[in-house]
């Protein structure tokens, strides 16, 4: 059995990770801080041009029409990079949600705009009463009661909330349900919803992985820099282990969060559990990767000049989207301990699971 990615599915990562090598530097990222939306349509529309956006969106919309298995690597690099903006809720979320909603009306209209970059879409959800990136959206996803709505940009009223992290824009909306603006309802509203929060939930996972690399890669860049009693600071042995556990850490996550694409992508009945261990895993990694490389920094990592905030910010900011470290830790133990869902992997079943 081949467990290992293709190669066209590893050339694509390759090529979007040359993209954003040339065009989302960390300057890049910095710049956005200080804009009033925080997000550069340009940039998007080439990110649209190397098809991320649309890499979820059927054929017939003008999309790749590929999965979460070969989107989960693209996710990766965008956490490398730290890439602003509406990735998950628009290409990791969205997309596939408006595919299930089953209208006609709603995917010819809203999924070769978000195929080709000229349309952005905000997701809301249970776990947060906040909506990231309602500001520059066209449409939002947003659940009432056992309905989905999607309503458009001048169908809500916002009120930005603060945030940590400075590329995230969170906003309080406000709208008024209708029968023009519902897309489902009852059993189907709800099946929409939880897929959506495991399709939330993964991107942020594989996010976390790139983010956790990149901590780890401007720590090992920096000890190799620094030098004290005339050697560099990475020759010590403390240094050594604390760069070689929280790497560990990493590649232990990963391949959580590959299952979990699976998972998503073939609709397996253990989903929620395969994406919720692997969130856990993944968040740790990343956090724990920003405190090892905050103390490699020692006193200059707390300076706005280091970039090793940039990625710090990310990860504390992903842990808490779309469910936070002790929401998706309490999903697993329902499932394994409890035998409240599917917890199925590699032959083991908890006892009683549905």
């Amino acid at each position: 059995m081949q467990f290992n990615f293709s190669d066209d599915q590893k050339l694509l990562q390759q090529t979007v990770r040359e993209f954003l090598q040339g065009e989302c530097d960390v300057d890049f990222v910095r710049a956005q801080w200080e804009t009033d939306t925080g997000h550069s349509a340009g940039f998007w529309s080439k990110f649209a041009e190397v098809g991320v956006p649309g890499l979820l969106v059927p054929e017939e919309y003008g999309g790749l029409g590929m999965d979460e298995i070969d989107l989960v690597l693209l996710l990766e690099e965008t956490g490398r990079a730290a890439v602003p903006g509406p990735v998950i809720a628009t290409a990791a979320v969205a997309v596939p949600t408006i595919a299930a909603t089953g209208s006609a009306t709603l995917a010819q209209r809203w999924l070769p705009a978000i195929a080709n970059g000229s349309a952005i879409v905000a997701v809301g959800h249970a776990l947060s009463p906040f909506v990231t990136d309602a500001h520059i959206a066209d449409l939002l996803l947003l659940r009432d009661g056992e309905s989905l709505h999607g309503v458009e940009r001048d169908g809500v009223e916002i009120v930005h909330q603060p945030c940590n992290d400075p590329a995230r824009r969170l906003f309080e909306v406000s709208w008024t349900p209708s029968a023009d603006t519902r897309v489902a309802e009852g059993e189907a509203a709800r099946i929409l919803a939880a897929s959506a929060v495991d399709r939330g939930a993964l991107g942020c996972a594989a996010q976390q992985l790139g983010v956790g690399q990149k901590l780890i890669d401007l720590a090992v860049t920096y000890a190799c820099q620094r030098k004290q009693f005339g050697v560099p600071i990475g020759s010590f042995q403390a240094i050594k282990h604390m760069l070689a556990n929280v790497a560990v850490r990493v590649e232990y996550a990963r391949s959580l969060v590959y299952r979990a694409a699976h998972s998503v992508a073939r609709d397996a009945k253990s989903r929620s559990v395969d994406v919720s261990a692997a969130k856990v895993a993944a968040s740790e990694a990343a956090v724990q990767a920003a405190k090892t490389a905050l103390q490699v920094h020692g006193a200059l990592g707390y300076t706005w000049e280091q970039d090793v905030h940039v990625w710090m910010r990310r990860a504390w900011s992903l842990e808490l989207a779309w469910g936070n470290g002790a929401w998706h830790r309490a999903r697993v133990a329902d499932a394994v301990i409890d035998g409240v869902g599917a917890a199925e992997s590699f032959g083991y079943c908890a006892p009683g699971a549905a």
